[in-house]
């Protein structure tokens, strides 16, 4: 078995949730499973030394988290890369000066911030988060690195529903482990 089928494998799939003719697909069991995180670490690793970081200057100087599972994986990628962790959380939730950034979702509009010091000028940015849908809240992070002065060099998500496009409204490459289906 691959390692993406085994990630794969270790998705929890709910039929219907959060509401009908959604199945969410829950990464909580890869955390679980010891050996799956670590399969999941190496597969992102693998992919930063591989492709991201050799054509960015072999560095990344901050992973991005989004609120909330983005706040899971993006620790244990920055602390394997030497770089720093900085949360995109929901707006109200960030004490200090904040930059903002609306993001369109199902049902209305939402916003994220990121502290107003915490990427620098010139800073190179990698955004994680545990799936990519229609886009909206990835490019919401990468509008607020942007206003920090930093450079996305990339978007990592477990899953990606290629399907929807989301990936066309971000400002930089975007990679997923995991095809979601439709």
């Amino acid at each position: 078995m691959s390692d993406v089928d085994y990630i794969k494998s270790k998705l929890g799939v709910y039929p219907g949730f959060p509401k009908e003719g959604i199945t969410f697909l829950d990464i909580f069991p890869i955390l679980r499973d010891p050996i799956a995180t670590e399969a999941l670490m190496t597969h992102f690793m693998n992919h930063l030394f591989t492709k991201t970081l050799p054509q960015n200057g072999n560095k990344v100087d901050v992973i991005v988290g989004l609120d909330a599972r983005g706040f899971l994986l993006g620790p244990l990628i920055a602390a394997r890369l030497g770089a720093a962790f900085v949360p995109v959380r929901k707006r109200g939730k960030l004490p200090g000066q904040c930059h903002v950034a609306s993001y369109e979702k199902e049902y209305g509009v939402d916003e994220f911030e990121i502290q107003a010091d915490a990427i620098k000028p010139g800073q190179t940015v990698v955004v994680v988060d545990d799936l990519i849908a229609t886009g909206g809240s990835a490019a919401a992070a990468g509008e607020l690195i942007s206003k920090c002065g930093g450079k996305t060099l990339e978007y990592l998500f477990i899953v990606g529903l290629g399907f929807l496009n989301g990936d066309k409204k971000l400002d930089a490459p975007s990679y997923w482990i995991v095809e979601g289906e439709d």
